[in-house]
């Protein structure tokens, strides 16, 4: 299942460098590509504000 992010996020950017597939993109709240997404859980674990959650 496919990951998106909340209106939680700080746009702290550390998620983005961290998606082995490049499904983040910027933005005032940064953005998941659903189709784009591998689901592997990686951006989840580094999020420091607990912003992204299972689509």
């Amino acid at each position: 299942m496919a990951y998106k992010i909340t209106e939680n996020c700080a746009a702290c950017g550390t998620c983005i460098g961290e998606c082995p597939v490049g499904a983040i993109s910027e933005g005032d709240i940064y953005k998941i590509d659903a189709d784009a997404c591998a689901s592997c859980g990686t951006c989840v674990d580094v999020c420091p504000t607990g912003a992204i959650v299972e689509a």
